[in-house]
């Protein structure tokens, strides 16, 4: 029988936490990791009616996309939705476990999803190349205390990549540098030109782990004023990140492109700007809310842009420029994770040997009704 924590490694292989936003709020939100589950369920939003309907059922293990705990709470009253909700849940024995941002990054996420139904090839990542999800960090330490500094760097959440820690390469040279008469030199003096015998130590780290690193890495560096380079590194092809560009398989126009987006998607209606005629070779795409990512949209060169919830000025923006934009809405943007996402549990745990059964909400509707 599966446990939480089985269903957990498998969810964090599949969009690691450290992928979300810093305000956003992933993981597991109600229950324990030694729980048994024999019953998962996969929707997008944690709603009264779809915990309700879980609970009668007796699902042990509920992963949605959008978060039920989003922000700190300061009481819980089971008078409130949310509340509620955790009485509920807590009183049933079920887990409630949320990825979010993380699975919009991930490799075969929200994004990912989304350009497989369109159909785009020779995809990459849409986010700016200046918002790079990770960096390069170069250290430079004397080779007296490689290890020291090495050790240190370790302690931190620096050379991640994948399945493997610890990852880093090292090359040994010669540096050079002139301490000023203000200077406090841990080599060398003040006046006169110091040749060290140094390491140069590369690592990859996610950039919203750089400040906390190299907070660590100075308190354990020898050198006054600790010499180090930060280099953004791009995106892999459809590899980790926000949105998704890429081709589509034959050239269309903007009119054509929406309607066929309304059978692929099987929804009532979709908004879209720009000049009906205008032939549509090139495409971004981004799950959800997509108004943050219009620049890295117009960076990106593509000529049409398909997301949810955008707004009116992005409209006049895509007018201006030449360029299209489809509005297929939140819902129709992220629902398609919803099968998806269970498929990939229920072979991930088949391939483990371990046993529970996975299905996929199929009652949720999109709030919006098109009169």
């Amino acid at each position: 029988m599966a446990t939480v924590a089985d269903i957990i490694r498998i969810m964090e292989k599949l969009a690691h936490p450290s992928l979300a936003e810093s305000w956003d709020s992933v993981g597991l939100q109600v229950g324990s990791r030694d729980w048994p589950v024999e019953t998962v369920w996969v929707a997008l939003d944690p709603l009264p009616e779809v915990v309700k309907k879980a609970c009668q059922q007796q699902v042990d293990m509920l992963i949605t996309h959008h978060p039920l705990l989003f922000r700190p709470l300061s009481a819980i009253d089971f008078n409130t939705p949310v509340g509620a909700i955790l009485q509920l849940a807590t009183q049933s024995g079920l887990t409630i476990f949320a990825a979010h941002t993380n699975l919009d990054k991930a490799h075969m996420g929200t994004n990912h999803c989304l350009a497989d139904r369109i159909g785009l090839t020779d995809r990459s990542v849409l986010t700016d190349p200046s918002m790079a999800e990770f960096r390069k960090l170069v250290i430079y330490a004397p080779a007296s205390h490689e290890q020291q500094v090495l050790n240190a760097l370790f302690e931190t959440r620096a050379g991640i990549i994948g399945e493997y820690t610890c990852c880093s390469f090292r090359n040994p040279g010669v540096g050079t540098f002139l301490p000023s008469e203000h200077a406090r030199p841990f080599i060398g003096e003040q006046g006169h030109i110091s040749h060290v015998d140094e390491v140069r130590i590369e690592t990859r780290i996610h950039a919203c782990h750089l400040a906390d690193v190299l907070a660590h890495v100075r308190k354990n560096h020898p050198y006054e004023n600790m010499a180090y380079d930060v280099y953004a590194l791009p995106s892999e092809p459809d590899g980790q990140g926000m949105g998704r560009v890429g081709n589509l398989k034959s050239p269309v126009s903007l009119k054509e492109l929406t309607g066929s987006l309304k059978k692929i998607l099987n929804v009532q209606s979709i908004r879209f700007a720009g000049d009906p005629d205008r032939i549509i070779r090139t495409a971004a795409v981004c799950t959800g809310s997509g108004s943050s990512l219009m620049k890295a949209f117009i960076a990106s060169g593509a000529d049409v842009y398909i997301s949810g919830d955008l707004h009116y000025h992005d409209a006049r923006t895509v007018e201006e420029m030449g360029k299209g934009l489809i509005d297929i809405g939140h819902f129709a943007s992220e629902h398609l994770i919803v099968t998806v996402l269970a498929d990939h549990i229920r072979a991930s745990l088949d391939q483990s040997g371990i046993r529970a059964r996975v299905e996929a909400c199929q009652f949720e509707t999109d709030p919006f009704v098109w009169m």
